[in-house]
């Protein structure tokens, strides 16, 4: 399966949570450190993170990823689009080369 998500903060950050410049870049930074450390296929763009793996252990990490932000901020907004495909793995690469083979 492939999920694309997107988590925002919101509210006032708990003691110590806030970025020096009051963004919220330090909490999306913990949330995608969970995507690292978890091992499973992924990519970072400007909106979203992709993740690549079964559902169990990718919703695992979504769940993850909230709670480490809910951890410096009061509310988290997540948005999760999901591909789910049993039996198709790499199509975090294959989908795009697919789209590219069509534009040469």
């Amino acid at each position: 399966m492939l999920v694309a998500i997107s988590i925002s903060p919101s509210g006032a950050p708990f003691e110590g949570a806030a970025a020096a410049d009051g963004g919220v870049s330090d909490a999306v930074a913990a949330a995608v450190q969970v995507v690292r450390d978890s091992g499973l296929p992924h990519e970072l763009n400007a909106m979203f993170t992709n993740i690549e793996g079964e559902w169990d252990e990718v919703m695992a990490v979504v769940k993850q990823c909230v709670d480490v932000v809910a951890a410096r901020y009061p509310r988290v907004g997540l948005v999760l689009k999901a591909d789910v495909r049993p039996g198709y793995d790499g199509q975090l690469a294959a989908k795009v080369e697919r789209v590219q083979e069509r534009l040469s």
